[in-house]
């Protein structure tokens, strides 16, 4: 037997493991560390378990995750999610649809300094679905612009996702952040769009809110805008301008959070231990699920199967966007099905050699990666921000929200189309970031 067959018998394995619902940091480093005993002997197995585990956890880029999460945490408990929503209810709240677009702005706001699509989706479920209830909107569309705007927490920056491709990938997460602003905002754009659109062709879904907003309310609720700005100018503008590594730019990050709780009168010894409790369960589990990843990678390197692949696809000769979209199609796929966290660390290793033999950037790659695995947070089955949203709403049912986010899945779709024809609308920020 080829030990590209054997690679792929364990690729196989793997997803039947998770399939069954086995953790998926040790569902990858079960098959890789029989896939590497397979190879190379029980001894060289054993190292490979006993070594990568310390080796990976004490590597000093692993250091962003936690205080980025940490950033967010207190970001989340300061209550800034209600100002952003205020901010953006005022400007948009008058239209059509207009809270349901206020909401994927909020979301849009929020994801700034939080990272994470469940806890954006969970806090603006929280925050938005009273009012839009209370203007009886169409319980799934107000569910779906919830669950769709939580999708912009792994894009725009700082996000989670990009941090854990960044590593596993070996690419600058600086210039992946930076990558992520401006499709994050046409991602944003093509939501509201969407909206507009579907209350235009079927107006009962989103009753018209009848209250008037002066220039002077609007000026006034920017204000509730002003602590993420400050947060994502200090984040980010540090990156941009090479005075912060992404490390050190985390660690700044979390402590201007923990001012602005403090700020805010939030900062109480209970919310903070809650902050430290949340970001270690978090920092937990994609630790593991990152070291389960190298020593499933090790499996895949010593059966040379990403290589072969590579190899073979570009002895093809066919045009390489032919390839893209496969790969786009099979990420599809995935996403109704797997965690976008799990999709990261099982496909790109075997899918960066190609896209690099291809000639794709590696950091627009990302992007799109990136941008194609949210279809997958609010597609059906999994679907995982429906599934949180319908957490929140709790008499609103599955079918539903499934129903409502459907406009949004349109709006994606664009939104990938325009990333893909036009690679310098995520391309042209990383230009200026330094290192």
């Amino acid at each position: 037997m080829s030990n590209t067959m054997i690679a792929v018998i364990g690729i196989i394995i793997l997803l039947i493991l998770l399939v069954a619902g086995m953790n998926i940091g040790a569902a990858m480093m079960a098959v890789g560390f029989f896939g590497v005993w397979f190879f190379r002997g029980f001894t060289p197995a054993m190292t490979v378990f006993s070594t990568v585990p310390f080796t990976q956890a004490t590597t000093y880029s692993f250091a962003v995750i936690p205080l980025f999460v940490l950033m967010g945490q207190f970001a989340y408990m300061s209550g800034i999610s209600s100002d952003l929503f205020d901010f953006a209810n005022k400007w948009l709240g008058s239209l059509r649809g207009g809270l349901a677009m206020a909401t994927v702005a909020a979301c849009a706001a929020f994801s700034a300094i939080c990272g994470s699509t469940a806890a954006t989706a969970a806090t603006m479920g929280v925050v938005a679905l009273p009012e839009m209830k209370k203007y009886n909107y169409n319980p799934g569309m107000a569910c779906g612009s919830i669950a769709a705007g939580g999708t912009l927490g792994i894009l725009i920056p700082p996000s989670t996702g990009f941090i854990i491709y960044g590593i596993v990938a070996g690419q600058s997460i600086g210039k992946l952040f930076a990558a992520g602003i401006i499709p994050g905002i046409i991602l944003a754009i093509c939501y509201i769009i969407a909206i507009a659109i579907t209350v235009h062709v079927k107006p009962s879904l989103a009753p018209k809110n009848e209250i008037k907003y002066t220039w002077k309310e609007k000026i006034i609720a920017i204000k509730g805008g002003l602590g993420m700005i400050i947060l994502f100018a200090i984040v980010i503008g540090g990156m941009f301008s090479g005075l912060l590594s992404a490390n050190e730019a985390s660690c700044v990050g979390a402590f201007v959070g923990l001012l602005f709780m403090a700020f805010k009168r939030q900062l109480t010894w209970k919310s903070f231990v809650a902050c430290l409790r949340d970001t270690l369960k978090t920092t937990g589990m994609v630790l593991f699920i990152l070291i389960g990843a190298y020593v499933f990678g090790q499996f895949l390197a010593f059966s040379r199967l990403p290589m072969t692949m590579a190899d073979f696809i570009t002895g093809l000769g066919v045009n390489r966007y032919v390839v893209l979209v496969a790969v786009i199609i099979m990420y599809v796929i995935l996403g109704c099905f797997m965690d976008s966290l799990a999709m990261v660390m099982l496909t790109v290793p075997i899918f960066q050699p190609i896209m690099e033999a291809l000639g794709f950037d590696m950091v627009w790659y990302g992007v799109v990666m990136i941008m194609v695995m949210e279809c997958g947070l609010i597609t059906p089955p999994v679907g995982m921000n429906v599934y949180i949203v319908a957490g929140v709403a709790k008499d609103v049912p599955l079918w539903s929200i499934f129903k409502g986010v459907a406009p949004m899945v349109c709006g994606m779709i664009v939104a990938i189309a325009i990333i893909i024809i036009f690679p310098q609308a995520a391309l042209w920020l990383p230009n200026y970031v330094a290192g």
